[in-house]
Formats: C-alpha cells, structure tokens, sequence
C-alpha cells in the first residue's frame, strides 16, 4: 500500500513548480528533491539540478558513490539539527539540503548550490583536482565543466538557505513547529554543553547560581530576550552537571526556575490571572516529558511565552518605539552605520533612543550592534570558507585586529581558533 503521507503525496507538482520558478526568480538556481529514503523525485527536480561538472564526477562509480554518501550525510544532519545544512562537497563545490519535515514526520530534503563560493582561480582548480586525483576522471572535460560552475558569494547562499526553508514550508503548506523546535534544541543542548565545558576547563565551583537568577529575572522583567536566554542555558548548564542522570530532581528545579520566571513577567507588568493559567499549562505538560532535552527545550519555550506577555504588557508602547531601530541594525549590520543612523531610522533624537533601548533591553545600542555582528561572523566562519579577513568585511568591521579583540572579548577565542574548534566538533559528531 502506497505511503499516504510521502512526500510525493504531500508536495503536489503545481506547488514544486511555484516552489522552483520563485526560489530562481530570486537565486538562479535550480532544486533538486529526494525523499527520506534519498531516492530523487524526478518531478521535483529541476531540469538542471545536475550541471555538468557533477555528470563529470559521477561518470565514475567511486565518484557518483562518494555524491551519494555526501547527499545521505547532509539530508541525516539537517534533518537532526532542524535546519538548513550547507557544506563544501567531497568534489569541493557547495551543496546545501533544506529538510522537509510535516510535524514530527521527516519526508527527505530539498537540494541547491552545486556553484562555487569563489571566482575559478588556479587554487581552486588545484584544490579540486586534489579531491578527486583518486578517481580517473576525463581531466579534459573537468576543467570547462568547473568553469561553467556559478560564482555565488557566500552570504548570499546563506540567504537562499534561508529564502528556501521559509517558502517551502509556506506554499506546500508544511508543519514547521516540530523542526524549528528541534533547531531551539539542537541549539540550546550545544550552548549547555559549551557552558559545561567551559565550567570543566576553568575549574570553578558549581554552586547554585542564586546571582544568575537574579539577573535573569531582570532580563525577563524588561524582556531582554537574548540575554535571558544566554543566562537560562547557564543555568541550565550549572543544575544538569549537578544532577546527571536524575530527571526526578531536575524537573524539581527546573519547576523552581518556571516560579521564577512567571514572578518575573507579573513584576514585568503580566496580568497575575494570565500568569497563572500561563503556568498551570506548563506544570501539566512536564509531567509529560521523560528525557533531559526536551525538558530544557521546555523551560526555554516558557521563557519565549513569559517574555512575550512582558512585551503585550503596560512597557509595549516603549518596545514598538525601539524597534524600528532593532530592525534598522538587523538590516544594516555590515555596513558603517552611526548612532545618528539608527535614530532617525527610529525617528528619536539619539540620546532619547539610547536611554529607552538601555531600559528595553538591558544592553546598549553598540552592544546590540555588536552582538548581532558578531553571530553573524560566527555563522560564516561555521558555514563558509571565507578567511577571516572576508568575514571581518563581511560583517561590518574595516579593522582586522579590533574585529578579532571584539570577537574574543565576546565568544572567549579569536575568530580562527573558534572555526578550528568547531570543525574538529563536526568531525568527531559527523554520521560514519
């Protein structure tokens, strides 16, 4: 018996088509579809999904294998991570996977890139011929076929990543909650785990961060919500290490955080009769819950809803007044933006906006410029091959060494050691 809920059953053609003709509207490029099992759905498939340069690479069987294996490790990890998966393929172009997923059900994943992150140079052309010297290709053909490859800096393939998980899921009418859920978590459980780490390395005392609470609970009252959450997975971080193994006492404590939390969103200026129906919500649905994930994934959801009931409170009138200036930094980060900018894009005089941003959100405008820079950088470095010199430009900073002071001062390791790291984690993580 046929499948019913496949995702050729799920994904009729006319939505592929609209899918297709917007995303390369936009991008030039084409799509290439496969399903869970990474079998390609020919009319979910763009006429040119394979350029010529892969027909050259497959022409061999190690070649067309070693394409396989990678396609079946990209669709494994966005479909783990629950997000968009972009990585230099074994034959050293881009390949990205967008997983498509109907609620808990994972369907296969959506492909594009198959293009260079840079223009052909004799480097590049060495380096590929490297990856590939132990399969006997037609060198002949691999040259012209690389040239015909598109150039797409990488910033805009990240932007396609994102274009494309967002129009998938809106006109094939799929259930986003359960992968953006595992995206939070897959998230958070790596913040926790960095903040552990970091804990081990030091040598600290893991006492019960009484301070952090504190702090947190200022962050929930003005509705910080990033700081809030980098405070939470602290926390979260502290109680897991002391309670390894024990979800009885952990689901104990992370009750005492949800108290904490609503007190907060009352003093924040939350109506106490919402806060308390808010919470009876979340006391019956972690009875449900029976592994440690999905109870900080839990904690992090109520943290999302108290914080936006802050927002909806008596302080939104000063909220909706600030962001036309979040959105204005989030828009114009990589470029040479001034105080002076972002308070006329706000319509406030520059010391009125400084003072109600310090109020909202507990942190300075130059902070939040730095911040949102500065996770940007961390993306690049993590899904690109640009050196760090690009990705200093690429963000915003025309000085190298303040960009790698800033980012230290931030992230705790200058930009090259924090991309070494992070691969050697892929490596070890990566499906055999």
């Amino acid at each position: 018996m046929a499948d019913k809920s496949s995702l050729t059953k799920l994904l009729a053609a006319k939505k592929f088509e609209r899918i297709e003709g917007v995303f390369r509207k936009h991008f030039q490029l084409g799509l290439e579809t496969r399903n869970i099992q990474d079998k390609e759905i020919k009319r979910m498939c763009s006429a040119d999904c394979q350029p010529r340069f892969c027909k050259v690479v497959q022409s061999k069987a190690a070649g067309l294998s070693r394409c396989n294996k990678e396609r079946r490790r990209s669709l494994q990890i966005a479909i783990e991570t629950g997000q968009s998966y972009i990585t230099i393929c074994h034959a050293g172009i881009v390949l990205v996977c967008v997983p498509v997923m109907d609620k808990d059900k994972a369907l296969g994943g959506m492909f594009f890139g198959k293009c260079l992150w840079e223009p052909v140079t004799q480097v590049l052309t060495k380096d590929i011929k490297r990856r590939l010297k132990d399969i006997r290709l037609n060198k002949e053909k691999l040259a012209p076929a690389l040239r015909e490859l598109p150039f797409i800096h990488g910033r805009k393939i990240n932007e396609a990543a994102e274009f494309l998980f967002d129009l998938l899921y809106e006109v094939a009418g799929f259930d986003p909650r359960v992968i953006r859920w595992r995206r939070e978590r897959s998230k958070q459980q790596s913040q926790i785990g960095e903040f552990i780490q970091e804990k081990k390395k030091l040598g600290t005392e893991w006492h019960y961060p009484l301070e952090s609470e504190r702090e947190l609970m200022g962050k929930v009252k003005i509705g910080d919500r990033t700081g809030a959450k980098e405070i939470l997975n602290s926390i979260l971080g502290t109680i897991l290490f002391k309670t390894i193994g024990d979800l009885g006492v952990l689901k104990a404590r992370l009750l005492e955080l949800l108290s904490i939390l609503s007190r907060s969103a009352v003093e924040g200026g939350v109506n106490i009769d919402v806060m308390l129906e808010k919470n009876l919500t979340f006391v019956n649905k972690v009875m449900q819950i029976n592994n440690q994930e999905d109870l900080c994934a839990w904690i992090s959801t109520a943290l999302n809803e108290f914080i936006e009931l802050v927002y909806s409170s008596q302080d939104a009138r000063k909220v909706t007044q600030i962001r036309p200036a979040i959105n204005y930094i989030d828009a114009n980060y990589n470029k040479s933006i001034t105080l002076a900018d972002v308070a006329r894009a706000s319509h406030l005089s520059v010391s009125r906006l400084a003072h109600l941003f310090k109020e909202q959100m507990g942190i300075t405008i130059i902070d939040y410029l730095t911040n949102v820079r500065i996770e940007r950088a961390k993306q690049l470095l993590l899904a690109t091959d640009q050196n760090c010199t690009e990705v200093c430009f690429e963000v915003g900073y025309n000085n190298q060494s303040y960009f790698t002071r800033t980012f230290k001062g931030l992230v705790g390791m200058t930009p090259r050691q924090f991309r070494v790291r992070n691969q050697r984690k892929e490596k070890i993580s990566a499906p055999l």
